[in-house]
């Protein structure tokens, strides 16, 4: 395996960064491997923009792990809705559980006991201890896996696990002994704001003259993609179960979609809507409004939603033993997390 020498490389980086790198986000200052790591799983297939709001409410609502820890799930959800991915929420919030219980409280300092934790995998480590900590770890996320397979033109997928392997390697290869965390953060910047995923601005690049994609003109064929497919097609009906204000929610298994949010209920056919307010609210619609599909798309597939509005009378006193369900006035903010489709819903159900 040949390469630019690793200190050339890394020299090329750190000086560029020094002048153009992003020095000013919020999970940059007070540098803890708490606010690092929180800042890690959010940025994970969401885009930096984005997270930055939501990193600073969180960030105000949960300063430590132990305020993590300590609060309810709804509350984490709640902050959480929007971002997507809710798995990364639960996982954030039980690996805090765990750092409570098991480590005192205090976010274990060595690689093997960050990476054993719920949701951290070895390239959410290697960042959390080079940033925080400066110690020598290798990352190999997104941005870096763009950089390293055009600048050595790694083809194939790199979801692949024997072209994830070389990339690897040139990371450990490229990531210096000292200065490890202003490398690995130079490195994250220049595959987020120069060697962007399309129309990359290699005229900037510190290291294009190494480059072999660039050379050889081909930049846009690396990193190799994963052949697409046809997002699959599925329906649900959801039941707006309405009174004055008030609509029914339920909520959804741990795992999975949506898992831990509270979202309206779901069923296959219109026909099982009544049977189910009937039976679990022990009500009947005085008017029922069917809306337009709604459609929400997932990484996997598109999901159609069809909505219909059962307007009750007065909000029942009791509903079937064994629901987990809740009444949510849609005039005041919940105090638990809904999903975006859900909540657009019941905005439009607000303002009808």
């Amino acid at each position: 395996m040949s390469a630019t020498p690793v200190n050339s490389f890394a020299k090329q980086l750190l000086e560029w960064h020094e002048s153009h790198g992003r020095k000013d986000l919020p999970w940059q200052q007070d540098r803890t491997p708490y606010r690092v790591w929180v800042s890690e799983i959010m940025l994970q297939q969401t885009q930096v923009a984005t997270v930055v709001p939501y990193y600073m409410r969180f960030m105000e609502a949960f300063p430590d792990v132990l305020s993590l820890a300590n609060a309810p799930i709804d509350h984490v959800l709640k902050l959480w809705a929007g971002l997507g991915y809710y798995a990364r929420a639960r996982n954030l919030y039980k690996a805090a559980c765990e750092i409570r219980d098991r480590h005192s409280g205090r976010f274990p300092g060595n690689f093997e006991d960050v990476v054993a934790l719920p949701g951290i995998g070895r390239s959410t480590a290697g960042a959390i201890m080079a940033l925080a900590c400066n110690e020598h770890h290798p990352i190999l996320d997104g941005n870096v896996k763009r950089v390293l397979a055009r600048y050595h033109t790694v083809g194939g997928w790199p979801g692949d696990s024997a072209v994830a392997a070389t990339l690897w390697q040139y990371a450990e290869q490229h990531t210096p002994d000292k200065d490890t965390a202003a490398y690995t953060q130079a490195i994250m910047d220049l595959g987020a704001t120069v060697c962007t995923r399309t129309q990359p601005s290699c005229f900037l690049c510190p290291v294009s003259s190494g480059c072999k994609a660039y050379a050889a003109a081909s930049v846009s064929e690396f990193p190799g993609r994963r052949e697409k497919k046809a997002k699959p097609l599925r329906q649900t009906h959801m039941a707006l179960a309405c009174c004055n204000g008030d609509v029914y929610l339920e909520r959804r298994p741990p795992s999975g979609i949506w898992g831990g949010l509270w979202s309206l209920p779901e069923f296959d056919m219109e026909e099982q809507l009544l049977a189910w307010c009937s039976a679990r609210l022990n009500a009947e619609p005085v008017e029922v409004e069917r809306w337009s599909t709604l459609r929400h798309t997932f990484s996997h597939y598109h999901l159609d939603i069809k909505p219909v509005a059962l307007h009750l009378n007065s909000v029942p006193q009791r509903v079937a033993d064994g629901a987990s369900g809740s009444w949510y006035n849609y005039e005041t903010a919940p105090e638990f997390g809904v999903a975006a489709p859900v909540r657009k819903l019941i905005e439009n159900l607000k303002e009808r």
